[in-house]
């Protein structure tokens, strides 16, 4: 087995505190960070981020992009749960009721004042449309009121940045496979905010599959973390489900065809009254969303020559997914990092750390910041 870094042991890290300068510098010395782009060393700058993509109402206070002051989420999963998946009217509604006291939180929790906000960064795109529009209104109200840049941050951006706050070791190059319930997609990061996408789902996503099969089989909503429980007593290898392989896109995935024959076995089963072993069904689903992205990502660093990949997004989670990564990583002789359960879902802390490094590659938005159903991660903001 080829030697291995495996930077998994979050549980007792000290609270992230490196940025691109050093704050004990006694003069103002200007440096130059990884985008080319000058900061005055000695300086410390505040964001209040917000995220209102889907059902989970986030707001954080970051400085310096790595250092979390406070992170507070208003999540609406049992609101959505009777329904068995977000009702988008519903998440904006909730997300318009509780954004203003959740801001009024996370700056109470920061230990700062509102004039103490240098920037305010937020979620534009992907996502619901109208919980978008949610946090894009009232970041442009807050960066208005308060005179300070407004950043747009793309959501699966974010994502990958959650790594930067959980390893301050951690800098571009490296590879990251993001997974969540709306996107499957391998990026090359090259520099903070100089992404490619090498490959991506060309239909369901990762956690739609998680999601869509947890609710055929009864498990409820979130189906994810209930799927995964299950699996923990189930045998992997007693369904026998499709693993697609897109001709002549080796980094592209496509996980309809598994939720069709997840859907197919159960309905079959109920049709002929047959008890379903649903513990080794959710077994092999795991596993086969693990051979669909562990491969991929493997193959591209190899080719491309990375040591160091990273995975992200909710379906991140997954014990299944996680140990795979690693054993994968452990092989190969790749650092691998995954970040901390709690800021694999959605959360605003990822978007003020992005927000940091989008801000000191100068992109800001004015007050015609529109939001996006659906954006490119590799697409660069234009202000209109």
């Amino acid at each position: 087995m080829a030697e291995t870094t495996a930077v998994l042991n979050w549980a007792h890290r000290a609270p992230c505190s490196k940025t691109i300068h050093d704050p004990s510098a006694k003069s103002p010395t200007k440096i130059k960070s990884h985008t080319g782009f000058a900061l005055v060393t000695g300086a410390k700058m505040i964001i209040l981020a917000i995220e209102t993509s889907c059902d989970e109402t986030a707001v954080a206070v970051m400085r310096n992009g790595r250092e979390q002051l406070s992170s507070e989420l208003f999540s609406q999963a049992d609101m959505h749960a009777m329904y068995g998946g977000v009702v988008p009217e519903i998440a904006s509604r909730n997300h318009t009721a509780v954004i203003g006291k959740l801001s009024e939180l996370a700056v109470k929790n920061a230990g700062i004042e509102l004039k103490d906000i240098d920037a305010v960064a937020v979620t534009y795109a992907p996502g619901l449309i109208g919980a978008l529009l949610v946090g894009v209104n009232f970041a442009k109200g807050l960066a208005f009121s308060l005179g300070v840049p407004l950043i747009p941050v793309h959501h699966i951006r974010g994502h990958i940045a959650a790594n930067y706050i959980a390893y301050p070791e951690l800098e571009p190059p490296f590879l990251c496979t993001i997974v969540s319930g709306g996107n499957s997609l391998i990026a090359d990061v090259r520099g903070y905010t100089d992404i490619r996408i090498l490959g991506r789902s060309r239909d369901d996503a990762a956690g739609e599959c998680f999601d869509k099969s947890a609710r055929v089989l009864g498990l409820g909503y979130p189906g994810g973390p209930a799927l995964d429980k299950l699996a923990q007593s189930g045998d992997d290898s007693l369904f026998n489900l499709p693993r697609p392989v897109i001709d002549g896109f080796p980094y592209d995935m496509s996980f309809s065809g598994l939720k069709t024959a997840v859907v197919n076995i159960v309905h079959n089963a109920e049709q002929k009254g047959e008890t379903l072993d649903t513990a080794s069904l959710a077994a092999s689903i795991a596993r086969a969303v693990s051979d669909i992205l562990v491969p991929r990502i493997m193959t591209a660093a190899g080719e491309l020559g990375y040591s160091k990949i990273a995975i992200a997004g909710g379906v991140a989670a997954n014990s299944r997914i996680r140990a795979d990564f690693l054993k994968a990583a452990e092989e190969a002789g790749h650092t691998l990092f995954i970040p901390p359960l709690k800021l694999c879902g959605d959360n605003a802390a990822m978007i003020g750390c992005q927000g940091f490094y989008e801000h000191l590659a100068g992109v800001s938005a004015g007050m015609d910041l529109n939001a996006y159903a659906t954006l490119d991660a590799d697409a660069e903001y234009t202000e209109k």
